[in-house]
């Protein structure tokens, strides 16, 4: 894996193996679409999918295995990857591609920001009340196998969602829908981990990350987000991609 990952750091930074279309799971018969990020790095995210759905604590969700959409964007916001696993929910498809096209859209070489540390802004009486409507998903990629090299939106302000890092700059973005927002977004921060491309410049959560930030009440305000279920895991136990 750490030959794959510097390979595709190298391929990111100075521009090379930009992939055409024909990646695993959706594609699209548009020919002008394309997706601007080398495939080998949309494949590497890609497979740590299986993997991280598969861990003994469930990353603190309903299922077991987690059943589970995945989405990766560009830096332009073009859709690049589509999978999912197991029978996953159908409404959890455009979910996970608005979740990845949020986290890049919102992130930036000097500060990282997941949808989870977005929920509590995006409240009402909150400094983002409104980002919600900004950006609208586009209805005509709501059909599954559409959409693959086209920039297809939409904004969501729950856990599920990471921008994608190399060599300090955001490259794109994932997202992931499937279960409570809390697993969602345990699950996207460790893909990401597991991937090589979870080093970002600055975040708002612990140890200026972001990762999820637990709100004391149910109130939520700045960058916190709520807790889902009583086995939701900790911003720790999500770190170190299996334990709580």
């Amino acid at each position: 894996m750490r030959i794959s990952t510097s390979i595709s750091v190298l391929a990111i930074v100075f521009g090379l193996n930009v992939a055409h279309l024909s990646l695993a799971g959706e594609s699209d018969d548009d020919p002008g679409a394309r997706c601007m990020l080398p495939q080998g790095t949309v494949s590497l995210v890609e497979k740590q999918l299986n993997s991280v759905v598969n861990l003994n604590d469930d990353n603190g969700g309903i299922f077991k295995p987690n059943r589970m959409w995945a989405a990766i964007v560009d830096r332009e916001g073009h859709l690049c990857s589509v999978t999912k696993t197991g029978d996953a929910w159908p409404g959890s498809r455009a979910i996970a591609i608005a979740k990845a096209y949020t986290a890049n859209g919102f992130s930036n070489d000097a500060l990282a920001l997941s949808t989870a540390n977005l929920y509590g802004a995006t409240q009402p009486g909150g400094s983002l009340y409104g980002l919600n409507s900004s950006n609208p998903f586009n209805p005509r990629f709501l059909e599954q196998g559409s959409g693959i090299g086209h920039t297809v939106g939409g904004v969501i302000t729950f856990g599920g969602g990471v921008a994608l890092y190399a060599g300090g700059r955001v490259i794109g973005g994932l997202g992931v829908s499937g279960d409570s927002a809390c697993a969602d977004h345990a699950i996207a921060y460790r893909m990401r981990k597991l991937a090589g491309l979870g080093t970002v410049p600055k975040g708002q959560g612990p140890n200026n990350t972001d990762n999820i930030i637990y709100a004391a009440s149910s109130s939520p305000m700045g960058f916190e987000h709520p807790h889902c279920f009583s086995n939701d895991l900790s911003a720790s136990a999500i770190e170190n991609v299996g334990g709580r």
